[in-house]
């Protein structure tokens, strides 16, 4: 029988740990790879602004929507179910608060068609209609989003008294996330000078339809 501590045997058992090690270095360094790539694709994913189409340069006389005359009117779409658009509604809270009874607000939640009834019945909705002075209504089969050129949930229009077009594009920083962001500060200075630097703003969200 050889003996168990034999150079040739512990050499090989040496060998044989050494490639467990380089095993587990290998396994560790290909988890930590797939961590850091599935960070920086969910960053990349948050920072990445859907397309917009451009909105109307006048409020559309087709739209269902009703325009208060002598009053800016704000109007945003959002879906349902898009979990990005809870932040667009909490920043859009913060603007009705800052902006007491300065414009209008319609939050128009999509209802696409052939769903079943109740489908839009969901906690946005709920959240939406807390929002002090807001009118929420639904957009049977996304008529009103085809008719202010609207892709994305959370997307949102400012039009003045005379029914021109003001601002378009997105109240968040990012998408889903809550806090100080352009397009609210560019809301904030047309409501309250009447001018601002940009007329739009990157917009983060699901796609409405």
């Amino acid at each position: 029988m050889r003996d168990p501590f034999t150079p040739a045997v512990l050499g090989a058992r040496t060998q044989i740990g050494r490639g467990s090690r380089l095993t587990w270095v290998g396994v560790v360094g290909l988890w930590l790879s797939l961590v850091l790539f599935g960070m920086f694709a969910l960053q990349r994913h948050e920072s990445t602004p859907s397309s917009q189409e451009p909105a109307p340069s006048q409020w559309p006389s087709a739209s269902h929507v009703l325009r208060a005359p002598h009053r800016l009117e704000l109007v945003m779409l959002a879906h349902p179910y898009c979990p990005c658009t809870r932040a667009s509604l909490a920043e859009l809270s913060r603007l009705v608060t800052r902006l007491p009874d300065r414009m209008g607000v319609h939050v128009l939640f999509i209802r696409p068609e052939g769903v079943e009834v109740g489908w839009e019945n969901t906690d946005l909705v709920a959240r939406a209609r807390q929002i002090p002075g807001a009118v929420v209504d639904l957009d049977e089969g996304g008529r009103e989003a085809g008719l202010f050129g609207v892709r994305t949930s959370g997307e949102a229009l400012l039009y003045g008294e005379d029914g021109r077009l003001l601002f378009h594009g997105g109240i968040t920083p990012s998408r889903g996330h809550e806090g100080d962001n352009v397009g609210s500060q560019r809301i904030v200075s047309l409501v309250t000078t009447g001018s601002t630097d940009r007329a739009e703003s990157a917009v983060f969200g699901c796609g409405l339809l």
